[in-house]
């Protein structure tokens, strides 16, 4: 028998598992190329210095952007990992139909949790081992570095480094696995896929305004963002793909 929770998930025909993973990896190979053609144009430095000065950047400590979308938006990120692990750990039986986008099987809250804590965690790993140093520390916007490529690897700037890729935009890019068991449910298993293009566009919403807030401050680049995107990305769809419950194997007896 099919508990509640795996019941209020449902929808009203299986989805196409493979078609819609080949989509999936689709469009986070093109958001990679994206990604890497952004970088090849040089156009990040160039980004910034319409919005710098060698004085530095004006909206740098404006309180709706530092107070409220930076810092407010890092603790409200916080707060929400911890629900997710307090929605991790929810008795298996769900009998609020209102919580659609929340009733799931423990393995797949699991898989969740898992993914935007790797999320985070590789986000930060390559941004302790970069040398790399925010546009604010830039000689040309009133600091001490010089402008280094962030593939430029070991190679001092002259500024504090560990800039990249952008820390402030994986607070919510980190989150795109919440919308994975409702765009790539395991097989066979009816999802309204809804759930999860609404999880996905907030998500995205989210973590393009963080990057944006992060940016306009001159903390960030442009392609900080993307990258964040392209790491959060690919992490969520590689523990998905991995954790994902998949139907048992029928086996026929020996003769």
């Amino acid at each position: 028998m099919q508990d509640s929770s795996c019941a209020a998930a449902n929808f009203s025909s299986p989805v196409k598992t493979p078609a819609l993973a080949a989509n999936a990896t689709v469009w986070w190979l093109g958001t990679l190329l994206f990604a890497g053609l952004w970088d090849l144009s040089g156009l990040d430095l160039a980004f910034m210095q319409q919005l710098g000065t060698p004085q530095g950047f004006a909206l740098q400590h404006t309180w709706v952007l530092e107070r409220v979308l930076h810092d407010g938006v890092r603790q409200a990120a916080t707060g929400f990992f911890l629900l997710i692990g307090l929605w991790t750990l929810w008795p298996a039986r769900w009998d609020q139909p209102r919580l659609v986008a929340l009733a799931l099987p423990r393995r797949e809250r699991l898989a969740v949790l898992l993914s935007v804590a790797l999320s985070l965690v590789a986000v930060n790993l390559i941004k302790n081992a970069s040398r790399t140093s925010c546009p604010w520390d830039l000689q040309v916007f009133g600091g001490s570095a010089v402008y280094v490529s962030h593939w430029t690897w070991g190679l001092i700037d002259g500024g504090t480094g560990r800039c990249f890729p952008g820390g402030h935009a994986s607070s919510a890019f980190a989150f795109l696995a919440l919308s994975l068991p409702w765009l790539l449910p395991p097989a066979n298993e009816p999802r309204r896929r809804a759930v999860g293009l609404r999880w996905l566009a907030g998500v995205l919403v989210a973590g393009a305004v963080a990057g944006a807030v992060q940016t306009v401050r001159g903390a960030h680049y442009p392609s900080h963002t993307l990258w964040t995107l392209v790491i959060c990305g690919g992490v969520s769809l590689a523990v998905w793909a991995w954790l994902r419950p998949r139907p048992a194997v029928s086996r026929s007896p020996a003769q």
